[in-house]
């Protein structure tokens, strides 16, 4: 299919080939028809990407800050290509547009193929042939909807938030401050609902194309404004005023405060500062409110990505009920969203409207991109590069997910004969941008590319937790070797199934427990020796959100789950036995999100381990640290940068940069596959796996547990 897509680097825009977005669990699948740009916001970020790398510094401080940590952390080279995969990336653009479902995912009710849509979202309703939308953000239309107005949805409701926000009746009088696309369709809304509005712009041709949908516009900078608003308000000051306005001028937010009533309110829809002169705030005991984008839901996983909606008696109007309420007044005539539509393009045709965006070439309000729907999807895999020659004994790779730790870790790791097939990620562009970046023969949307392919031995899984287990097993019953990310599972069930089928079929599993492949790691366990140990991990883990997917249980794991596996993976390589008992206790957390954590380890040889897991800390400390003594020895490892060795000579070693053990784990897996060996046996990736399942439930049932074999 075709999608707009655009490079942070440097702005460009293009319309091009990509795969088809994967249909999730609890999404639609929808043939857009038209899609609406979003002036004001894909303005701005367009703008922004055309701008030198000082200039987007500049603007971004909070990045060049993440920059110079991950440079502290992990050292030049890991961040040149976090840098690099965020600068060539292939952003997807747009988040309105309106079309014709085309499939539905499961546990999708109320929604079958052929119904008309309108669809919200960014990431979701893109400018492309084809979007796949969660179905909070996808609202049915009736019937003959006139979808170049229903495509308005997501602008039309981040409008309606706005006057909801407001809280006007019937009568009462309103100032919108930025009379474009949002502050016309805000005005247009308002009106509907009875509501006497005044506009003001400061440019005088956009207040003069709203005079329709006011009773008064003003230009702002006018003589008299002042006395003008107090006139059409009786002398009180408007009830309420809307900032519509994007800008880093505080004038909206002053101008706002002078304009009101006595008790009044003020809402911030716009990106407008706020900090506002306090005089007339503070002596008309002003309201000032924040409207958060299309309403209640948006910016919740719960919600739009899970699909799990409010109680209608206690949220009135969510994102989705304020789309409906949207798409309910465009069918009754009571507003007009195509009013606004000042340009209209063809699909194809997309990047001149992006160029008149940015470089202003002529007034615009609402544009409107068309799509040709007589013209078939290109629904296969898009073609990269021709890869010829593939031996048997050849490693032939297809990769599925491809986030931030793959593009820094894995995929720069891969050995150069490997044969690399396909990629496949959720999102079209990262698929396509993965297989260029990379050298990969294809991207695709489909799994059959690569699990009915038998051209493909080998899977790596990079995905979120919850699919590494499905995944795996998915590859051993098609007969291929399969690299995942940690977790291997996440339940003893799912444990189960895994081992069972890679008896049967006789592959190669690893994990991705890399701190084990380290060289401090191997100079470490050799100067140890063998027999038991006492081992302490300490692990400055940090605070990830609690709305993070890695907090929720059923996507992410928790903490422990998701990560703390690599730390049980490394003990119990460092002493060459397994968990036989654990016994786990948290720091009490409102949230509880166990992410504060100290976990006494027993192994089947005497060896003793503590796990710290800790989320309080302060980030200037290194994240981790791990102290082992037996036999007469010990060995401190400092975050894999060095390590001191304390025996009969007493031994250092210390690295340039940090290395974690990446690249020798991919090399080693990638041999394995060859040679048909195990890195890391299953045994071991077993024992880490049920570990950190039994340190849950130890936590849960406050006491040790038997570790299951």
């Amino acid at each position: 299919m075709e999608q707009l897509t655009q490079k942070l680097k440097n702005g460009d825009t293009r319309v091009q080939e990509v795969p088809l977005p994967q249909l999730g669990d609890g999404m639609v699948l929808v043939r857009n028809h038209f899609s609406v740009i979003s002036a004001g916001t894909e303005g701005a970020t367009a703008s922004s990407a055309r701008k030198g790398l000082l200039a987007k510094a500049k603007e971004r401080p909070q990045q060049v800050r993440q920059v110079f940590d991950v440079l502290r952390k992990s050292g030049p080279v890991q961040t040149y290509r976090a840098v690099t995969k965020k600068l060539e990336a292939y952003s997807p653009c747009g988040y309105s547009s309106a079309g014709e479902v085309i499939a539905v995912g499961a546990r999708v009710t109320g929604f079958a193929a052929g119904d008309l849509v309108a669809c919200a979202g960014v990431g979701y309703a893109n400018h492309a042939e084809v979007v796949a939308v969660p179905v909070n953000l996808c609202v049915k239309l009736s019937p003959g909807a006139d979808l170049e107005a229903a495509a308005y949805n997501t602008v039309g409701a981040i409008a309606m938030q706005g006057v909801r926000q407001a809280g006007l009746v019937l009568g009462e009088s309103a100032l919108v401050i930025g009379l474009g696309l949002i502050g016309r369709l805000t005005a247009q809304l308002l009106k509907a609902a009875g509501v006497r509005v005044i506009g003001v712009d400061v440019n005088a041709a956009a207040v003069a194309a709203a005079a329709a949908d006011l009773d008064l516009g003003l230009v702002r900078g006018d003589v008299g404004i002042a006395d003008r608003i107090a006139e059409f308000s009786g002398g009180y000051g408007v009830d309420a005023v809307i900032i519509a306005a994007g800008t880093s001028s505080l004038d909206p937010i002053n101008f706002a405060g002078a304009s009101a009533r006595r008790k009044g309110t003020v809402v911030v829809v716009g990106a407008a500062p706020t900090g506002f002169d306090r005089k007339d705030y503070y002596r008309k005991e002003l309201q000032l409110r924040m409207s958060c984008s299309y309403g209640p839901g948006r910016y919740d996983a719960q919600y739009e990505e899970k699909g799990e909606d409010y109680p209608y008696e206690y949220v009135r109007w969510t994102e989705k009920r304020n789309m409906e309420s949207f798409q309910q007044l465009i069918q009754a005539g009571r507003i007009c969203p195509k009013n606004l539509t000042s340009h209209r393009f063809k699909f194809e045709d997309a990047p001149r409207a992006y160029a008149l965006i940015v470089e202003k070439t002529e007034p615009f309000v609402g544009i409107v991109l068309e799509y040709d729907v007589a013209k078939p999807v290109a629904s296969g895999a898009v073609e990269t590069k021709a890869i010829a020659g593939l031996p048997e004994d050849k490693v032939r790779l297809a990769f599925i997910g491809a986030g931030s730790y793959a593009q820094g870790n894995l995929l720069p790791n891969l050995p150069d004969d490997v044969a690399r097939l396909v990629v496949l990620t959720n999102s079209g562009t990262t698929s396509k941008r993965v297989a260029e970046r990379f050298g990969f023969a294809r991207s695709t949307g489909d799994e059959k590319d690569i699990f009915g392919n038998g051209s493909i031995n080998t899977v790596f899984v990079a995905t979120r937790h919850d699919s590494h287990a499905g995944y795996v097993l998915e590859a051993l019953r098609n007969d291929k070797n399969v690299f995942v990310e940690k977790p291997l599972a996440m339940t003893v069930g799912e444990m189960q199934a895994i081992e069972e089928a890679r008896q049967t079929s006789g592959k190669t599993v690893m994990v991705g427990f890399n701190r084990r492949f380290s060289p401090l790691s191997v100079k470490l366990k050799k100067a140890m020796g063998s027999g038991p140990m006492a081992m302490f991990y300490r692990v400055n883990a940090g605070k990830i959100p609690a709305d993070s997917w890695i907090q929720d249980m059923e996507v992410g794991g928790g903490r422990i789950i998701g990560e703390g596996c690599h730390f049980i993976d490394y003990m119990t390589w460092m002493c060459g036995a397994k968990p036989v008992k654990v016994y786990a206790s948290a720091m009490p957390d409102p949230q509880q999100l166990n992410d504060t954590v100290n976990v006494n380890i027993e192994f089947a040889d005497g060896s003793i381990g503590v796990l710290a897991y800790y989320a309080n800390g302060s980030k200037s400390q290194p994240k981790e640290y791990f102290e082992v003594h037996g036999a007469g020895a010990s060995g401190v490892l400092h975050d894999f940068r060095s390590v001191e060795v304390f025996g009969r000579r007493p031994e250092k070693m210390k690295l340039w940069s940090q290395d974690k053990g990446q690249k020798a784990m991919v090399a080693a897996f990638c041999e394995a596959v060859k040679t048909g060996g195990e890195p890391i046996p299953f045994d071991q990736l077993k024992a880490a796996t049920l570990t950190a399942i039994a340190v849950m439930e130890s936590l849960r049932e406050k006491a040790p547990i038997a570790i299951l074999e």
